[in-house]
């Protein structure tokens, strides 16, 4: 799972100003979707409907995580994780989580880090606990602060600890990356973040090396489980602000540090695909390539995005980016690979990161409660590129947390629903904003991929059926029949 990857950052999807030769082979021996989606346009809701198959906008507290998050997902859900063990399977996350850790207190930084992953079915983690533009920059693997000295305790907190706390508001001149919007707290790395903390020096990470060891750790997992069934969620954090990629792929685009760090995460691929094949797996291994949500230019930082984009639209043809409801904040990168299993192709057919427990399900032969994965639809044939397969016959899409701003794929046919009356992002190319919104509006997706015409006085039945579909669809708590 690539972090703010749009549907028209890799060169199989049609990128020149970047080339992306180990995803595009991936690519190339599999089935590449137009029609693959995340279910929210942010990070915390798409995790948490991947992990749960449930549209996070049916549970409180679901939206962007902060730092001292309690773990969002309720440790008693059966999730993907534990469907992977009860079929047999070792199972692992490495990279970023921003899920929470802890019980209602939040996190014990400084003890064992519990309820988490491992409540959640996961055997082993390496994690990055909330996402790198907040603090702390420290690694945790299996409960417990990487690395961390008892002697020098680590603080996270919400607020600054001393008035003299150096901040990226009292210390800008000092950092090698400036903000450009809300990221002006504790000062690491040359950088400064959201929140506070002190202290864990020892435990503290470089931005430049997080790939690297997602890759290291990954491959000393692979080997060690290798005889046995596995199940990885590799969860790089590029292209996430700051966008640090490694001194190597530092200046290997033109597109600036973003275009970089899309090359990095398609060397990260590469190593995990030549990991499997050196150790004579890739005709047992099922790849799945997709993004948490789609695209963001400046996002919080001033790293040259928006002004060395040249011809490059990270969304492709599709409209908005992340925090939007529009096609570019959930519609992105999606590709399947198995070697002899998925045929080389092209598939329309609507999938999501929400479907993948259900269809692993089916895949391994389990049946599932009645309860579980409430919104994940069965689609492994349409991910196996098997002929005639159907995927999804419609998709809700979510900005972030509860706002009451939908999307409502269902055909050709797209709906929006903006309770709140605003949307973020309008276009992925401009800063960030709030714009106003109409209630409603009706987009015919094959004459109009930029959502730019609402067409529902001219199709008044449609907009009606929609909007009754998608008000029910919510109102029943479930999707899956």
């Amino acid at each position: 799972m690539a972090d703010d990857l749009g549907y028209g950052d890799l060169s199989c999807y049609g990128a020149t100003a970047v080339k992306t030769p180990d995803i595009d082979r991936l690519a190339a021996g599999g089935m590449r979707f137009t029609s693959g989606y995340c279910s929210a346009s942010t990070c915390t809701p798409s995790r948490y409907s991947l992990l749960t198959g449930s549209y996070a906008f049916r549970h409180p507290g679901t939206g962007i995580a902060p730092p001292n998050s309690p773990l969002i997902v309720p440790h008693e859900t059966f999730t993907l994780p534990d469907l992977m063990k009860q079929a047999g399977y070792q199972t692992a996350v490495i990279g970023k989580w921003h899920l929470g850790l802890g019980g209602a207190g939040g996190p014990d930084w400084n003890g064992e880090l519990t309820p988490g992953p491992q409540e959640l079915g996961f055997d082993y983690h390496l994690l990055l606990p909330t996402t790198n533009d907040r603090v702390p920059q420290v690694y945790v693997e299996n409960r417990r602060v990487l690395n961390l000295d008892p002697k020098d305790p680590l603080w996270v907190g919400a607020k600054k600890p001393v008035p003299d706390h150096p901040t990226g508001i009292t210390h800008r001149e000092t950092l090698k990356m400036d903000w450009s919007e809300g990221h002006n707290g504790t000062i690491h790395n040359g950088i400064s973040r959201i929140g506070f903390y002190t202290g864990g020096h020892s435990a503290r990470f470089r931005d430049e090396d997080l790939a690297d060891k997602w890759v290291e750790k990954s491959v000393q997992w692979i080997e060690s489980v290798r005889s046995k069934p596995f199940f990885l969620f590799f969860a790089s954090h590029d292209l996430h602000v700051p966008r640090i990629p490694h001194e190597r792929f530092q200046g290997v685009t033109s597109l600036g540090f973003r275009g970089d760090s899309i090359v990095q995460l398609d060397w990260c691929v590469g190593e995990l695909m030549k990991t499997v094949e050196r150790l004579g797996l890739a005709e047992n291994t099922l790849f799945v390539f997709c993004s948490d949500n789609g695209p963001v230019m400046d996002d919080g930082y001033k790293d040259q995005a928006l002004e060395k984009r040249g011809d490059h639209r990270a969304a492709g043809p599709w409209r908005g980016g992340k925090y939007s409801i529009h096609e570019g904040g959930t519609r992105t990168p999606f590709i399947t690979h198995w070697k002899g299993r998925i045929p080389s192709g092209v598939s329309e057919e609507t999938v999501c990161t929400i479907d993948l427990a259900t269809s692993f399900a089916a895949l391994a032969g389990l049946t599932l409660a009645p309860d579980a994965f409430p919104d994940s639809f069965e689609v492994m044939d349409a991910l196996l590129g098997k002929p005639g397969a159907k995927g999804r016959d419609h998709l809700i899409q979510q900005d972030n947390g509860q706002t009451g701003n939908y999307g409502f794929r269902a055909g050709n046919w797209k709906l929006q629903r903006h309770d709140s009356r605003r949307t973020r992002n309008r276009t992925v190319e401009q800063p960030l904003a709030d714009t106003p919104a109409p209630p409603f509006q009706l987009f015919d997706l094959t004459k109009d991929p930029g959502e730019t015409t609402d067409v529902s006085a001219d199709h008044p039945d449609v907009a009606e059926r929609l909007k009754n579909q998608l008000a029910q669809l919510i109102s029943a708590g479930r999707s899956r029949k």
